[in-house]
């Protein structure tokens, strides 16, 4: 699948040490979201009016934790797609940059597909297509992104069934990112669920 004209994308497909429920979990938990891009880009929330479901959540970015680089407002919600016969879950994103230098894009539309494997393992497919002026510019720099948030993904990945294995409710933020009780990274919100209704990138 290639990006309608006039739009770039970038995309990731590997496969993780985890089963498609603990990655499934971990998609919608604050504390991987965090994690993905920490320490380089730390990740604040910004709301809190409902945070038993941050479908609309607005987040602020901060490189190392210090220097503000922008605010993005995460629209986020679920489907569930029959593909070759297996079951693909999908958390998709389409919210949009607020202020920063991702702000002059105009489209945002974030899918991170999570399928079972065979072998007890998942299949990670992550794709994000984006456009507006100066898009082509940012292609590079988002790409070099993609492949940072790839290899945490793969790295987290070995801890989530084993998180998942400790609690019977369900593995916790913490126990998904440990790496978010590092020092100078922001304590999350406690739950980052999906919803049902889509958010329509701005014209």
């Amino acid at each position: 699948m290639t990006a309608p004209p006039g739009l770039h994308e970038v995309q990731l497909r590997f496969r993780i040490r985890a089963s498609a429920d603990a990655a499934w979990a971990a998609l919608h938990s604050p504390a991987v979201l965090a994690a993905l891009y920490a320490p380089v880009l730390v990740v604040e929330p910004l709301t809190h009016a409902d945070e038993e479901s941050l479908l609309h959540s607005a987040v602020r970015l901060r490189l190392f934790g210090v220097v503000p680089v922008g605010t993005q407002l995460i629209g986020a919600y679920d489907e569930t797609r029959e593909h070759r016969g297996e079951t693909v879950r999908i958390l998709r994103d389409s919210g949009i940059p607020l202020t920063g230098p991702l702000a002059s894009l105009d489209v945002w539309d974030h899918r991170m597909a999570v399928s079972p494997l065979p072998d007890g393992r998942t299949l990670w497919r992550d794709r994000l297509v984006f456009g507006g002026p100066g898009s082509a510019l940012l292609l590079p720099v988002l790409w070099a992104a993609w492949q940072w948030r790839g290899w945490r993904i793969r790295r987290l990945a070995r801890g989530w069934d084993r998180a998942a294995a400790r609690s019977d409710d369900g593995p916790t933020g913490a126990d998904l990112a440990p790496v978010s009780r590092r020092r100078g990274l922001r304590r999350a919100p406690r739950a980052w669920r999906g919803g049902s209704a889509p958010r329509t990138p701005r014209a």
